[in-house]
C-alpha cells in the first residue's frame, strides 16, 4: 500500500529553511531526511517551477504572479532572504534542478502538483511528462520512483494521461464521504490528508480499502505516534529538528 519512506520533509527543510529552495534540501539532507515533499507549478514560458504560492511576496520577492515570468526570471529572484541574510540568494529553482539534486542524493520526492488558477491540466502534464523523462531509467528498472500528488482532479487526471506509470495520490483537506469512488475513478494509490480532519475510524476504512493513507503536516513526535498507532503510512512534517527521519 506504501512502498515510500514514513517521514518526508515538508517544502525541503520544514521551518529551517526557506521554502521549496535548494537550500531547504540540503538542510532536510543535513537532517537525515532522504524523503521530502514540495510543491510545483508553471512558469510564463511553460518550464516547472519548484515553488509553493502562486502570487510572489511571501517567500519570493516581486509582485505578480508566478506565471508572469519565465523560469530564468524567477530563478533570478530572491526566494531566500526572508527567511534569514544566510539564505540571501536562493532562487527559484527549476523542477529540473531540484529532481537532479535529489536523484544525486538519493532523496525520494513527493511531488505535489500545484497548478496556477487556470492551469490544472497543462501543469499535470507537464510535470508528469518531466518526471518520466527523469526516471525513464529507473521505470524500465522496476525502482521505486516519486510520487506524484494533487489537490487538483484535473491536474491528476492529466498526470495520469501523460505518464500512467507514475503513481499518484489524491490530496484533500478531509476525506469526503465519497472518498472511495472518486480514488477508484482516478486511479490513486493513496490518499493524502490534513491529520486535524483525519479520525481512527476513517484511517481504518482508508487501510482496509487498499490505499496508502498519508497526513500533513505533523509537528509533534507525540502527534506522529498517535497517526501511526491509527495505521496512517507516512506523513510530512515542518519540524524536521524534533522528528527523526524514517
Amino acid at each position: 500500500m506504501w512502498p515510500y519512506p514514513r517521514t518526508l520533509a515538508h517544502r525541503g527543510g520544514g521551518t529551517l529553511a526557506p521554502e521549496n529552495t535548494l537550500a531547504a534540501l540540503r538542510c532536510g539532507l543535513a537532517y537525515g531526511y532522504r524523503a521530502v515533499e514540495f510543491d510545483v507549478m508553471l512558469a510564463s514560458d511553460g518550464v516547472p517551477v519548484v515553488v509553493h504560492d502562486p502570487e510572489l511576496g511571501r517567500t519570493v520577492a516581486g509582485s505578480g504572479q508566478v506565471n508572469d515570468y519565465t523560469a530564468a526570471q524567477l530563478g533570478a529572484m530572491e526566494a531566500g532572504a526572508w527567511f534569514g541574510p544566510q539564505f540571501a540568494g536562493e532562487g527559484v529553482p527549476a523542477f529540473e534542478a531540484v529532481v537532479d539534486y535529489c536523484k544525486a542524493q538519493r532523496i525520494w520526492m513527493n511531488i505535489e502538483i500545484k497548478p496556477a488558477s487556470g492551469f490544472d491540466v497543462p501543469t499535470g502534464e507537464t510535470v508528469a511528462r518531466a518526471t518520466r523523462e527523469h526516471f525513464a531509467q529507473e521505470i524500465a528498472a522496476g525502482a521505486l520512483l516519486p510520487l506524484l500528488s494533487s489537490f487538483s482532479i484535473d491536474a491528476l487526471q492529466a498526470a495520469r494521461q501523460a505518464a500512467p506509470e507514475l503513481a499518484r495520490g489524491w490530496l484533500v483537506e478531509q476525506i469526503p464521504s465519497d472518498w472511495a469512488e472518486k480514488a477508484k475513478e482516478l486511479g490513486v494509490v493513496a490518499i493524502h490528508c490534513d491529520h486535524r480532519q483525519l479520525t481512527p475510524v476513517l484511517a481504518r476504512e482508508v487501510k482496509a480499502a487498499g490505499y496508502g493513507l498519508f497526513c500533513y503536516t505533523v509537528n509533534t513526535p507525540e502527534r506522529a505516534s498517535e497517526l501511526l498507532a491509527w495505521g496512517v503510512d507516512g506523513f510530512c512534517t515542518d519540524r524536521i529538528d524534533l522528528i527523526k527521519a524514517s
